[in-house]
């Protein structure tokens, strides 16, 4: 078969594809209107998990489940503007993992709201002017992120989802050859990260030829406008300020990951088959030993397993005393999670139940 052959049957294939997915649509906004009509949430993170677990199970061609899920996570963000746009408010700036953490849920389509730093986000979503916030929650090789622990304690918003993504640096220039690169922008924290990278490929170079900056988005916008500069930045940067990736995953690990919760006000999520619930725990401060291991024996006793705790100080007084965030396996409302929280209700705050991701 010639290749002009093949490309008609993609041509063929592509126009039944559109066709159903404009089939899709159309019932997607008659259950829009019904969700207007009835004051139904549009973003329901376990449905969009089980359409995806289900067409995984029945899939018996090449796509495997991680291309499954990029091409219907984009078809649900459209089909979610279609039912109603909702606005997203992000850390910014534009082109920051945190913006690409939300477009790998909201789609590109989505109105977004870039943000200056992540107590704005929180404010945002209290104050009505956007509908979902995401924020980072932790880095797998810097740590967790305490100012949205803090404000997670602070507020009364819930977590609705979470979402991983790994941290991918590009190497971005307009320049045709690297001789002809007379300065490099990045974020600190991405210099560092790419070390090896510039070693092999920069080595000897004065320090004023890395310039740092506020942000790698920040970089990739005067790498656009200078084309003797390059940027290390994100994947998403690079496409925003349309500046060619020359080289491509370019830090020092693969295994650099970033977590980020989705938050939202009065949200719940229904039950789905792999939930996580995340809590924060004020316990007593009677002084008494054993306070925090009984507490715990607590979940271990009806079997339930935890996968985080971390600890925070209470900003008050001048004893050094602590509260904890903690995350678990299971729902809300599982009995042995109720039994919990209703022993200790004065003691716990419920920050949500949501699809596990990791």
């Amino acid at each position: 078969m010639s290749l002009e052959e093949l490309r008609n049957q993609i041509d063929s294939l592509d126009n039944q594809m559109l066709e159903i997915l404009n089939k899709r649509m159309e019932v997607v906004k008659h259950v829009g209107e019904l969700k207007k009509s009835t004051q139904t949430v549009i973003y329901r993170p376990e449905r969009e998990k089980q359409i995806v677990d289900r067409l995984d199970s029945m899939n018996k061609g090449l796509l495997n489940r991680a291309a499954i899920e990029a091409i219907y996570l984009e078809i649900f963000a459209v089909s979610r503007n279609l039912e109603l746009p909702e606005r997203i408010a992000y850390l910014g700036p534009e082109g920051s993992f945190t913006h690409q953490a939300a477009e790998s849920r909201f789609g590109a389509m989505s109105d977004y709201l870039a943000l200056p730093n992540i107590r704005s986000v929180f404010e945002s979503i209290d104050t009505g002017r956007a509908r979902f916030g995401v924020v980072p929650i932790e880095n797998n090789l810097e740590g967790i992120v305490k100012e949205t622990i803090d404000l997670l304690n602070e507020t009364d918003l819930k977590i609705v989802a979470e979402v991983a993504i790994s941290v991918h640096f590009t190497f971005a220039t307009k320049a045709e050859k690297l001789s002809e690169i007379k300065k490099i922008y990045s974020k600190d924290i991405a210099f560092g990260q790419c070390e090896k990278f510039l070693n092999d490929y920069f080595a000897g170079k004065e320090d004023d030829f890395f310039v740092q900056v506020d942000s790698t988005s920040k970089a990739a916008r005067l790498a656009s406008q200078d084309p003797n500069s390059a940027a290390i930045c994100s994947h998403i940067a690079a496409k925003l300020f349309d500046v060619p990736i020359l080289f491509d995953n370019i830090q020092d690990s693969a295994q650099n990951r970033t977590r980020f919760f989705i938050i939202g006000k009065d949200f719940i999520n229904q039950k789905s088959d792999n939930d996580k619930t995340t809590i924060i725990a004020r316990l007593p401060e009677d002084g008494k030993p054993g306070t925090l291991m009984k507490f715990l024996q607590e979940f271990e006793s009806r079997g339930i397993n935890l996968l985080k705790i971390e600890s925070r100080p209470v900003k008050e007084g001048d004893h050094f005393n602590f509260w904890f965030l903690m995350e678990f396996d299971g729902y809300f409302l599982d009995e042995s999670v109720q039994e919990i929280m209703a022993k200790h209700a004065s003691e716990i705050k419920w920050l949500g139940s949501y699809v596990k991701a990791i």
